[in-house]
């Protein structure tokens, strides 16, 4: 069963699990599982996607109920209309606020894209990041006797393909669990010393006009159990309570900007 965020006669969000392929594709012939039909046996309704949420990242999947809405969807997406927020863990120490302004080039995959033509020039992508706290913990997972982790929000101005994975790697701060343009001693650290799995990115919050009676749209995501384990473990609870939810106190003795464990 998926977790259903929001729901009326005209769209459905739902929390998508990290590992779930939103549709059926011949690239994963060997799947089973996909969003889009466990969501059309869970509500017994045909779904439209909408937009695109990597199979490795957590959260809002915002799917149409007709192809109308879908098509009027769609368009806010591609307008830029639609605010979408993000969280995430990413290696060392990142404690300000700024913007990547960096474009990137059309990543192709080997399989579906080999007969693609040549390769375009650079797309402009902006991301915003905001640091919200951040851990040394005295595990010796790569060269250093410590290893240090930051949480993130991050707001995608733009949406090209794997942009805030890419762009945090390009800070030099790549987000913990991405195989294609993380550390792989740190990925392989997290899994050995924490037991959390997989990319730890996770769409929590989107905000939109509802396509249909206008009215402003806020739905947010709550974390799933590996995340609540490793902010746990990081000393992070309270820093999102509106994604772990439950309310927490906020750490006594610390500022409203980071939280530094040594």
């Amino acid at each position: 069963m998926l977790e259903i965020l929001y729901q009326d006669s005209h769209l459905v969000a739902v929390n998508k699990p990290a590992g779930w392929l939103v549709h059926r594709t011949w690239l994963d012939r060997h799947e089973t599982v996909f969003v889009m039909q466990t969501l059309r046996d869970q509500i017994g309704q045909h779904v439209f996607t909408v937009h695109r949420l990597d199979r490795p990242t957590s959260g809002i999947l915002l799917m149409a109920l007709s192809s109308d809405v879908a098509r009027s969807l769609s368009q806010q997406f591609e307008q830029h209309q639609v605010a979408k927020t993000y969280h995430a863990i990413v290696r060392g120490y990142l404690l300000d606020d700024g913007t990547v302004d960096y474009a990137l080039t059309e990543e192709l995959d080997k399989i579906a894209d080999k007969f693609s033509s040549a390769q375009k020039a650079p797309q402009p992508a902006i991301t915003h990041y905001r640091a919200l706290a951040s851990v040394e913990v005295p595990l010796p997972i790569g060269r250093y006797p410590t290893s240090r982790f930051s949480l993130m929000e991050l707001q995608p101005q733009t949406g090209r393909k794997h942009q805030l994975r890419r762009h945090m790697s390009h800070l030099r701060h790549p987000i913990i669990g991405d195989t294609t343009h993380g550390d792989l001693k740190q990925n392989r650290g997290v899994v050995e010393h924490f037991s959390c799995p997989g990319l730890m990115l996770h769409a929590s919050q989107m905000q939109l006009s509802h396509p249909v009676t206008g009215e402003h749209l806020s739905i947010t995501a709550p974390l799933d159990s590996r995340w609540q384990g490793l902010i746990g473990d990081f000393g992070w609870k309270g820093i999102l309570p509106a994604l772990e939810g439950v309310e927490f106190a906020s750490p006594s003795g610390q500022d409203s900007g980071q939280i530094v464990i040594r």
